[in-house]
């Protein structure tokens, strides 16, 4: 099950795409992502995504244009189900280089890719986490994207063994005996 109530630490992965638009970032405040809606025709239009806050909801704004030829709505079966791999391609759109398709992948099942393909490839895998927010620039299009990837961290070493003979230095173990002997010829 995906743990949502631990502390984590996330990193930003991207942005591909162009560089024109305005810049927008959701952050990586929230634990993960329940819904994203994409408009799509020949490049992504929009995305606009539901997040989760501790067990709630969090709709943020929408970014990009309000063109497309299709919409679709991924509802995530979260916190059973949550994002994994993301790929698309990012080329020239009317004179601009814009996100042209995109794909995700949770957990259980794949979704896409929407869009059209082509141009330069882009995938991002996450072994060990999750998607858990969004970045990226737009206008009338999705000009580019980036994501945050949220790592549980990591289990706290093992304490060190308890000393024993073996592991105890020398002069400790002689120490030890001189106290024992102390200890015994004093109780008689």
């Amino acid at each position: 099950m995906h743990q949502t109530n631990r502390k984590r630490t996330s990193i930003l992965v991207g942005p591909w795409g162009g560089n024109v638009g305005d810049s927008w970032d959701d952050g990586s405040i929230y634990h993960g992502v329940r819904e994203i809606t994409l408009a799509y025709g020949s490049c992504i239009d929009s995305i606009h995504v539901v997040y989760d806050n501790n067990g709630k909801p969090v709709t943020v704004n929408k970014h990009g244009g309000t063109g497309g030829d299709g919409t679709v709505k991924i509802t995530l079966d979260y916190p059973e189900e949550f994002l994994v791999s993301l790929r698309g391609y990012y080329g020239n759109h009317r004179n601009s280089t814009v996100i042209k398709s995109l794909m995700f992948k949770s957990n259980r099942r794949t979704y896409g890719p929407f869009g059209r393909e082509g141009g330069t490839p882009f995938k991002l895998t996450i072994e060990s986490g999750s998607v858990v927010g969004f970045m990226g620039r737009s206008g009338w299009y999705i000009d580019s994207i980036g994501f945050y990837i949220s790592h549980p961290p990591l289990p706290p070493p093992p304490p060190p063994p308890p000393a024993t003979s073996a592991t105890t230095p020398k002069r400790l173990q002689a120490f030890q005996r001189k106290l024992h002997r102390l200890a015994t010829t004093g109780s008689k």
